[in-house]
């Protein structure tokens, strides 16, 4: 399976993008990971293949939406209220499609994409 994100840009702090993640098949749980300059990646936000449960981490929730679309093989993220600190890399990443449950740990994903920059000035 590859993944393909997009919906990275360059936007003032205080505004909003929406990151896309297509698969080429059918996936497992899903979940967004970014990496800032000079900074380890980190869990951003998960989903599980039936989109019924979400997690975020606890620096975006309230301010980022995850979404998905079974029969599309994507998933969305929402991001608003975007501060400088949000800039960074980000990386869509998914499940074997028998493990329907997402997970915070990126060891738990089995296939990854090549990311998508965003960019948020202050």
């Amino acid at each position: 399976v590859q993944l393909q994100a997009s919906g990275g840009g360059l936007v003032q702090a205080g505004g909003s993008l929406r990151l896309s993640c297509v698969a080429s098949g059918r996936t497992g749980g899903m979940g967004w990971f970014r990496r800032a300059p000079g900074k380890v990646r980190e869990f951003v936000a998960a989903i599980t293949r039936s989109g019924g449960i979400t997690t975020y981490a606890s620096s975006v929730k309230g301010r980022f939406t995850i979404s998905g679309d079974n029969a599309e093989n994507k998933v969305y993220l929402l991001l608003n209220s975007l501060k400088p600190e949000d800039t960074a890399v980000y990386y869509c990443a998914a499940r074997d499609y028998n493990v329907r449950r997402y997970s915070t740990t990126s060891y738990d994903y089995d296939f990854w994409g090549q990311g998508t920059l965003v960019t948020v000035s202050s």
